[in-house]
């Protein structure tokens, strides 16, 4: 692909997603990278694309070498979304460290649609699993579109449960599209790819030689990103240490609405929910709570 003109914000130049692309990886090459240092780059030339960090040899390396890793696992189409550009979701600029450039697969026209988060445990209960199914099929109901991680327990629930039904789903990944986690959810992660919508804003190529302490913070982050992209977070179950609390500071600290079932109010081992409802969470005791607290966000 051909390598874009130098972009600026106040003219009608196009951007090359490619370049773009292979810019964004290359920043995450750079020693001590993270969403938190890209963030800053970018914060302190907020006018900049990540071709303006790098030089354009390096940047068209890079997509060369990201475009054959995302080859190697799947056929399957793909895009970018990048800061400036257009179809780039301005909603997520709420988020602390806005992510610059997303990977995606799928349906993107998705992401300007109604949405509601619903996450939670990993290791879900009878309950929370009768509840999650519960939750999104109201969504479902409403027209507004269940969005979740693809991780293990309530995650997947979320997604099985909208496609048994017919009705779109967003996952938002902690890993690069590169790649299937858990392996076991390779064939979902295929089908949400093809037929939903498939979100990243984790680097392709230098992902594999990270060590897991940095690889695992991917988790936490792509919840922050994920409250920004949807209209609010229901969290379904989840202990005290979970990575779903993550998502609730950040869905306060956005000015999303955060809903926690009062399942989650009713266990003794646990003292978050009160904290988050003293910050500001909500309650969910029926179903109808939920559309009472949000409809708000849908109406013209």
């Amino acid at each position: 692909m051909n390598a874009a003109l130098q972009f600026d914000f106040n003219s009608k130049s196009p951007i090359s997603p490619w370049l773009e692309m292979g810019a964004y990886e290359a920043l995450w090459l750079e020693q001590g990278a993270s969403f938190k240092t890209i963030a800053e780059k970018f914060l302190s030339r907020p006018s900049s694309l990540p071709s303006d960090f790098v030089s354009n040899g390096t940047a068209l390396e890079m997509a060369s070498v990201a475009h054959d890793k995302i080859r190697k696992h799947s056929s399957l189409p793909y895009g970018v979304r990048i800061h400036g550009a257009g179809e780039y979701p301005n909603k997520i600029r709420v988020a602390k460290h806005p992510i610059e450039l997303l990977y995606y697969q799928g349906l993107w026209a998705l992401s300007e649609q109604p949405s509601i988060a619903v996450v939670g445990t990993r290791q879900p209960s009878n309950e929370g699993i009768a509840n999650t199914r519960k939750v999104v099929q109201a969504l479902i109901g409403n027209k507004i579109i269940p969005v979740s991680g693809l991780a293990r327990g309530i995650d997947s629930i979320v997604h099985e449960t909208a496609i048994e039904q017919r009705f779109p789903t967003i996952a938002v990944i902690g890993t690069p599209i590169s790649m299937s986690y858990p392996k076991e959810h390779r064939e979902l992660q295929r089908r949400i790819a093809r037929e939903h919508l498939l979100i990243s804003q984790v680097p392709v190529v230098s992902y594999e030689n990270m060590p897991i302490t940095k690889t695992r913070t991917f988790f936490p982050e792509r919840n922050v990103t994920m409250s920004a992209l949807t209209d609010a977070t229901i969290i379904i179950e989840a202990g005290e240490t979970s990575g779903t609390l993550t998502q609730a500071r950040a869905a306060l600290e956005q000015g999303r609405t955060l809903l926690i079932l009062d399942s989650c109010f009713q266990r003794p081992d646990i003292t978050w929910p009160r904290k988050f409802e003293q910050l500001g969470a909500i309650r969910v005791s029926r179903i109808e709570d939920i559309f009472a607290n949000v409809s708000s966000t849908y109406k013209d």
